[in-house]
């Protein structure tokens, strides 16, 4: 965790892997969320059309981990990875965790972002702008939406992490 909050302050040291009870204890909580989501924003899955059987990396890099998703709508899964061992995917989706949450939210264009390099993305292109524009979509910010799952304390988190966020670049 310290790791996670060294990287929102704008730490530039690497961070280790994480362990695999690190990223095993990640696993519920991300279940939690994309079932939530999905229960709550079908209309999300809907919008991606064929790309809802597409695989994506978000890959922080800041961040000792990254994120795989599978956004089927009836078994969507996300899940944290060990660098190591980054799963076979059609699309890639790569950045500073502050720029990622920043696209997520629709504080910034992810073209914009693609073009001035703060973003990186390989593989199934089209995947990625069908993602993008169904994220651009919600009424609510994906970020909100996933901290509403946890109630108050998700929403405080994530109140924290947006005001440590604002101060990078």
């Amino acid at each position: 965790m310290a790791y996670v909050v060294q990287a929102l302050r704008g730490g530039r040291r690497a961070a280790p892997a994480p362990s695999s009870l690190a990223l095993a204890l990640l696993q519920p909580a991300l279940a939690r969320i994309v079932g939530t989501i999905a229960r709550k924003h079908p209309a999300l899955f809907e919008r991606l059309g064929a790309h809802r059987a597409a695989r994506f990396v978000i890959d922080p890099v800041d961040l000792p981990f990254g994120l795989y998703l599978e956004p089927n709508p009836h078994k969507p899964l996300l899940r944290a990875f060990s660098r190591r061992e980054t799963p076979a995917h059609d699309a890639r989706i790569a950045g500073r965790f502050a720029r990622l949450m920043r696209m997520i939210d629709s504080d910034q264009d992810g073209d914009a972002m693609f073009f001035s390099r703060d973003l990186q993305v390989s593989g199934d292109t089209e995947a990625v702008v069908s993602l993008r524009n169904a994220l651009d979509n919600l009424d609510t910010p994906l970020s909100e939406a996933a901290a509403s799952v946890y109630g108050p304390p998700g929403r405080a988190a994530l109140a924290v992490a947006r005001r440590v966020l604002q101060r990078r670049p």
